[in-house]
């Protein structure tokens, strides 16, 4: 971005356009770099780069052997940025993902002192691989982390390094020793996006450009300040009345002890979504409508955003468990129930 204030209160519609225009273009340079090491998964890569802009956290779910490992370490050099990884396993302790306290010996005094040595999570992109597998003590180290960017360790509190994302894998079929997430936990992510499986002529590019003697290269898109600079642009993209009240009555929705849930799928849902996932479902949409070239978003982007914002907030009934309705089934039916206002998208 070639500014410090990317769109200025009195800018021109033209000067807009420019900003968002610009937008675009980097965000597609991102999305090729992706696309060109992670094969066959370019909606993942969609959602995952719409999250990450928006300032939120993945918690990404899809068998072994996905890509998924991949795409985060792709996306950490096209973004300039560091990256950390935690393998999760039930032996993982807290200390092992923020750090800890060491004594060592100073080289000039040769006096002992006490030392903290900082863990993975000081980095600014950070793996936590197959998080379902470390204990609910241990997923609770990265609670302060994903809420406040932040680790308090003893009696000091560090900051963490800006920006700050963690993308998290989880195998949705292996469950034999694994811990499943709290809502506390799931609800700090802003998106969970899914990774299918790769299609016949997916898995031909992944042979052509895996099996052979080069390996894809990575260039560096954006760095630090042009991350920050997208970021702040994106929450300057207009929210109109209408748009706002189809967002929030979605959220209200998934509600079943409110007025706003439809009654026939009242009883699919046991918990419903926090104001944090309205959060979620605006910022995500105002970066899907930013990678469409527009400076204004709309009761599309918000449905577009709906699964991946509203998966893992949600909570089954076991009468929907039973009847084999999956989460995104329910939002689905909720987006379409939901009245919203006829826009012109002429």
């Amino acid at each position: 971005m070639a500014s410090e204030v990317v769109v200025p209160a009195s800018a021109s519609d033209a000067e807009v356009r420019a900003a968002c225009h610009e937008f675009r273009q980097v965000a597609g340079r991102l999305r090729a770099q992706a696309e060109h090491v992670v094969v066959g998964q370019g909606a993942v890569v969609r959602e995952v780069l719409i999250a990450l802009l928006s300032g939120g956290h993945v918690l990404l779910e899809g068998m072994p052997g996905l890509g998924k490992t991949l795409l985060v370490r792709t996306l950490a050099q096209a973004l300039s940025l560091t990256f950390g990884r935690i393998q999760c396993t039930p032996d993982l302790m807290p200390a092992d993902i923020t750090g800890t306290t060491v004594i060592a010996e100073d080289p000039n005094t040769h006096r002992r002192r006490q030392h903290f040595r900082t863990g993975p999570i000081f980095h600014q992109i950070l793996l936590v691989d197959e998080i379902n597998r470390a204990t609910p003590k241990s997923q609770s180290a990265l609670l302060e982390a994903m809420q406040e960017h932040q680790v308090t360790a003893g009696s000091e509190t560090r900051r963490l390094p800006e920006p700050f994302f963690v993308l998290a894998t989880q195998n949705p079929i292996e469950q034999e020793g694994t811990y499943p997430l709290p809502e506390a936990q799931l609800d700090r992510f802003l998106m969970k996006v899914l990774v299918p499986g790769v299609t016949l002529a997916g898995l031909n590019a992944v042979l052509s450009k895996t099996t052979t003697a080069s390996t894809p290269e990575v260039k560096p898109v954006l760095d630090e300040r042009g991350i920050a600079r997208a970021m702040a642009l994106a929450r300057q993209v207009a929210v109109a009345a209408h748009v706002r009240d189809f967002a929030i009555r979605l959220v209200m929705a998934t509600r079943p002890d409110g007025a706003e849930c439809p009654e026939r799928l009242r009883r699919f849902i046991a918990v419903g979504a926090s104001p944090r996932a309205l959060q979620a479902l605006v910022c995500a949409a105002r970066v899907r409508a930013l990678f469409d070239g527009r400076h204004a978003i709309s009761t599309v982007d918000i449905a577009a955003m709906a699964r991946p914002c509203l998966r893992h907030r949600l909570a089954r009934s076991f009468e929907a468990e039973a009847e084999g309705r999956t989460v995104d089934a329910i939002i689905d039916a909720l987006v379409a129930q939901v009245p919203r206002v006829p826009e012109d998208h002429s």
